[in-house]
């Protein structure tokens, strides 16, 4: 029979569905007892789906009845307040950022969906409707909100070395690519990247915002899920596109939303459509509704859809945001109808919490 230690090595390998990060680190798994009839493993589940426990519960099964020596494998599933298994991992509670009412972040299972583009009109159009806004670009390896907003002067500190972020349309921002040149290859461990997050979570001088908004990189591994553990997040917007492919990475960004406890505030389905400027028909070049009928199941907002339109495309490659440069665009009424969305589950969270 395998010693608890060797049964918990080979659970390390089991990862949490929809993450890179294995469901020991999770600290999902509390006990393991090793019997002459066979292995009792218990786990604790906070908030998952019953999908995702029935998967986390044959993989225990599978992995542990596959070691030499175990006659029979017992899975306990305990359930336990969402507290619990931060507490449990060690994890700090998140962090609240002095003089910013509310903290946004704008996700996507996977790159290319538009999601920069969606975080940075809707950061506008919040401004557009009379808030004071911030935007973050979290992105490290990728960063593009410099591009796409300008950079007009370079970025300066405090004295006492906190960062001061740039402003331009109206809104706060700061962006790793404004600390490197174009050509320079960022190429950094996890460490790293955490701490640089977390400088420009809590060292920069954001001054008092209704609304941070975060621009996080594509896909649900350790640096979106270092950031959404490490600051208190009051809602995430995930962006997809039609395909079926990036329909699927919207069940994951909103299962890790679920697993760090912070609402979706909606979906966004970008490059929903395209109108031809001759015939005025509408194609839908990659499918259509897909992000509307998953959100219902997922029971989530749907916020809208983007269409494929010239101007949004080169409103971001020449630092000419859409919603900033022509706010009478149906574009830009889409993204204020966004952002009015956005405010509004903004305002009722914080009623219910208030309540």
């Amino acid at each position: 029979m395998p010693s608890p230690n060797e049964i918990l090595v080979e659970l390390k390998k089991i990862k949490y569905p929809g993450f890179t990060r294995d469901i020991v680190s999770f600290a999902i798994v509390k006990d393991i007892e090793v019997a002459y009839a066979g292995v009792t493993v218990s786990i604790t589940m906070a908030s998952a789906s019953p999908e995702v426990v029935e998967k986390i519960v044959a993989d225990v099964k599978a992995a542990v009845a596959a070691m030499p020596g175990v006659p029979a494998v017992n899975v306990q599933v305990e359930q336990a307040a969402p507290s619990a298994p931060r507490a449990a991992a060690g994890i700090a509670q998140p962090r609240t950022i002095a003089g910013v009412k509310h903290i946004v972040a704008v996700a996507s299972g996977k790159g290319g969906v538009g999601k920069s583009t969606v975080a940075v009109n809707l950061a506008l159009a919040m401004h557009a409707l009379g808030w004071r806004v911030g935007l973050m670009d979290a992105d490290v390896y990728g960063p593009s909100v410099a591009m796409m907003v300008g950079v007009e002067k370079a970025v300066t500190l405090t004295p006492e070395r906190r960062i001061i972020p740039l402003e331009r349309y109206g809104i706060r921002y700061i962006s790793m690519a404004l600390f490197i040149n174009d050509e320079t290859a960022v190429i950094w461990r996890g460490p790293m990247v955490t701490k640089l997050e977390t400088e420009f979570l809590f060292n920069v001088e954001w001054g008092e915002l209704d609304c941070l908004v975060l621009d996080l990189p594509p896909g649900t591994g350790d640096a979106q899920l270092t950031i959404t553990q490490r600051v208190a997040l009051d809602g995430g917007v995930i962006v997809t596109t039609p395909q079926e492919l990036a329909l699927l990475d919207v069940k994951r960004g909103v299962a890790m939303f679920e697993e760090v406890h912070v609402p979706v505030l909606g979906v966004v389905e970008n490059m929903s459509y395209y109108v031809c400027r001759k015939c005025n028909h509408r194609h839908e070049i990659f499918g259509h509704g897909g992000g509307a009928a998953l959100a219902r199941s997922l029971n989530v907002p749907f916020l809208g859809e983007l269409p494929l339109v010239r101007e949004l495309r080169e409103g971001g490659d020449n630092a000419s945001p859409i919603v900033a440069a022509n706010p009478a665009h149906p574009v830009s009424a889409a993204f204020k109808s966004m952002a009015s969305q956005v405010i509004e589950g903004l305002d009722r969270s914080e009623a219910q919490h208030a309540s």
